[in-house]
């Protein structure tokens, strides 16, 4: 038989008799596909259902990392940083001994040669990667399949099942392991050294800041994962189980367990126990006969200190997933699934912006969770940025879930309340009243953990505080739900309009108050007086103060609406536009990384004529040097926005399409990075920065007292029929709510129960 024939009838003998129900067929805005094209710059997808992820492999067999909810390393000296948890995904294979040694699958060099017909696809739709190939070793030819799922409807469990199909028969190995990874050396104290001392411990290990070819992040030198300790590893070789159980440094303790699935009927000519400091695993010896397909399988199950556990619960967890099926366990996951993409942003008329929203949405869904109060770091759960949480999560990220997704949105707005405390020290340390949340909380305590290099940063990019409780305000805005606001979002609220009315200044010369020594949002300028987005963001956060006041019953401080009311915006000579800082402070212009594209942001929504605004526009944001040369993917969507506030219908969308031309989103699996040459990937800033471009740029839609207001006209890009925002809850009613234009032209929006 032709080899290309064999690969394919192998491949083909691998669908029809995994005994898997025939699927629908998918919308293709739901599916990103690797082939063999791509393995020489692989860039790994990420599955993950807020509480746990890990990344993907080309082979869909080896072992990667995997990350749990704020589950983190605090090595004294450093700054906090993700624990690995030990890797749950390996599946290894080999054909058997050669007169020159046992080859495995995981250890074969990537290439068509070993790997045949090579696709790899995730489907966004349920939050499954499958890879299939044909692996050839010496002169046998086995077709594998792998497909791996994080639970979405069962948040402590994972699954990932390897398919075979030899065109042969004989004795096969099969590896199922638990790889418990060494401490990443070396281990730089973050939290004592300078940026020069940064630099040059790098270098003096032969380290790079810079990315790595073929795709790894970049700064893996300073970002790279924190340590769990395994304290105990177990292998059951009777009831085909694995288990360990560990302590992330000086953090929480953790536990995991795997129950191993084999095809029914099949049994094992040997079982084995593997033991390394490095490895625990079941190896199996079985025999396959020629054309049949074997379905094995390996249910993971995890918990960490205050998220499940103890050990004992892990196991059986496990045991009860493999005795449930693969088939079962992924159908509750599809159908959990099928239920959060209910609510969407269908776009017609442009495939590939589809795609995008499916992407970004996708990496936000699978790394946030409902009804909790974990937050959203700014690449999710992974080692970006040590997992911290930014204002990131308060302004970029929580106004894309709040209308698809509140019960999403409470949790990262909750999080902030839960951490009360720890903000509420920091400003007692730093002599201010109230609660002054960190540039870089820790998920977990809500601590500050911005490394020293960047402490000016934590110390004076103080506009979060504003962020933060202008986020509590739009969560209490599009809910009405007053028990949230007197239990959470009114103490942070508070607290926030404290520290604002003890950190202003009085400038009685010019009978103003000024917020003197911040970091601007363009971080360059890293001690300047009154930068005018800090300004109005901290206005709006004590307007929201007395509002949310009169909501709950308490007694607004009388400061507060008089500080909002003369706190210092810097306007130019003429009046025409806000500039961007004091007068005082030299500026060679706004240029693309412009801050006042910020006052234009839905949830601030910075009040002003329209003059002004347009003024604004015209002055620091407008196209001409800034859409195509921006190379910050976070910096795209304020330009489309404040273009659609001001009417520009051009510049929103040329705005918008610079998403597409940017080199920040990663093939094959749209991984959106922080900017073209800087690979901190699954950058979910981004991510919700497309999506609120969509949801409020395009529509002119606004969330303010009055409700879902339409506060600016919609618009439409070229070429797109319409632009829908289905099923959206709001204030306990349910909306699609449509832009199209009519019969005549005009861009309209329509609201339908």
């Amino acid at each position: 038989m032709p080899t290309s024939l064999l690969c394919a009838s192998v491949v083909g003998a691998i669908l029809l008799a995994t005994g898997v129900p025939a699927e629908s067929p998918v919308d293709p805005s739901f599916v990103l596909t690797a082939g063999p094209q791509d393995l020489a710059q692989y860039f790994p997808a990420y599955l993950a259902n807020g509480y746990l992820s890990t990344l993907s492999g080309p082979r869909g067999t080896e072992g990667t990392p995997s990350y749990m909810v704020a589950f983190m390393d605090y090595t004294a000296g450093d700054i906090s940083r993700p624990a690995q948890l030990p890797g749950w995904n390996e599946l290894d294979y080999s054909t058997g001994p050669t007169p020159t040694g046992q080859r495995w699958l995981n250890g074969a060099p990537l290439g068509e040669a070993r790997f045949g017909d090579y696709r790899q696809t995730l489907n966004l739709q349920e939050a499954t990667l499958e890879t299939s190939y044909v692996y050839r070793d010496g002169g046998r030819q086995t077709g594998i399949r792998i497909r791996t799922f994080i639970s979405q409807a069962a948040p402590h469990l994972a699954a990932t099942e390897l398919s075979i199909t030899p065109d042969f028969s004989g004795s096969v190995e099969l590896s199922f392991a638990l790889n418990l990874w060494a401490e990443h050396a070396p281990r730089l104290p973050l939290g004592q050294l300078t940026g020069s001392q940064m630099e040059e411990r790098v270098r003096a290990y032969g380290l790079k800041l810079e990315a790595v070819p073929p795709a790894t992040p970049d700064r893996a030198a300073i970002w790279y994962p924190g340590h769990t300790q395994v304290t105990q590893s177990t292998a059951d070789a009777a009831q085909l189980t694995l288990s360990a159980r560990g302590r992330a440094s000086a953090g929480l303790t953790m536990g995991e367990a795997a129950a191993i699935s084999l095809p029914a009927g099949l049994q094992p000519e040997a079982v084995t126990v593997y033991r390394s400091p490095y490895r625990v695993a079941l190896n199996l010896r079985v025999r396959l006969e020629r054309g049949h397909t074997y379905r094995f399988a390996k249910f993971v199950a995890f918990s960490r200190a205050g998220w499940g556990g103890p050990a004992d619960a892990d196991r059986g967890m496990a045991r009860r997933a493999r005795a449930d099926g693969f088939d079962h366990m992924l159908a509750a996951h599809r159908a959990a699934w099928a239920q959060l993409w209910q609510s969407d942003v269908l776009i017609d008329g442009d495939a590939r912006a589809q795609r995008l929203v499916h992407s970004e949405l996708y990496y936000l869904l699978a790394s946030s969770t409902p009804d909790t109060a974990w937050p959203l770091g700014a690449c999710g759960l992974s080692t970006g940025y040590a997992g911290h949480v930014f204002w990131d999560s308060d302004i970029w990220i929580f106004p894309a879930l709040l209308l698809l997704h509140p019960e999403r949105a409470r949790s990262l707005a909750t999080f902030r309340g839960r951490t009360l405390a720890a903000a509420r020290q920091r400003a007692a340390a730093h002599g201010y009243l109230g609660a002054m949340y960190p540039w870089e909380a820790d998920p977990e305590n809500g601590t500050e953990q911005t490394p020293h290099f960047a402490g000016v940063l934590g110390n004076h990019e103080i506009h979060i505080n504003a962020d933060i409780a202008i986020a509590q305000w739009q969560y209490y805005l599009a809910t009405l739900d007053g028990a949230w606001l007197r239990k959470s979002g009114w103490p942070v609220i508070r607290d926030v309009a404290r520290f604002w009315s003890s950190r202003v200044s009085y400038n009685a010369v010019q009978h103003r108050y000024e917020i003197l020594h911040v970091t601007s949002v363009r971080e360059e300028f890293s001690d300047v007086p009154n930068d005018t987005y800090t300004n109005a963001a901290a206005a709006k956060a004590l307007r929201v103060a007395v509002a949310a006041a009169a909501v709950v019953g308490e007694a607004a401080d009388p400061r507060w609406a008089q500080i909002a009311d003369q706190l210092y915006l810097p306007v130019d000579a003429s009046g025409q536009h806000h500039l961007e800082f004091d007068p005082v402070v030299s500026a060679q212009g706004p240029g693309a990384g412009s801050s006042l594209a910020m006052l234009f942001m839905p949830a601030l929504d910075a009040p002003m004529s329209a003059a002004l605004r347009a003024g604004d526009y015209q002055y620091g944001i407008q196209v001409p040097g800034a859409a195509a040369g921006d190379a910050n993917s976070m910096g795209l969507a304020p330009g489309s926005i404040a273009a659609a506030t001001v009417g520009n219908a051009a510049d929103s969308e040329a705005w918008f399409l610079a998403n597409f031309r940017g080199g920040t989103l990663k093939p094959p699996f749209s991984v959106r990075t922080e900017s073209a040459d800087n690979n901190a990937g699954y950058f979910l800033t981004a991510s919700g920065a497309y999506l609120q471009n969509l949801i409020f740029g395009f529509t002119g839609l606004r969330i303010r007292e009055q409700g879902l207001v339409e506060a600016y006209a919609p618009l439409l890009p070229t070429g797109w029929n319409a632009l829908t925002l289905q099923n959206i809850p709001f204030r306990g009613q349910r909306l699609n709510i449509r832009v199209a234009r009519d019969a005549s032209g005009t861009v309209r929006l329509t609201r339908q129960p």
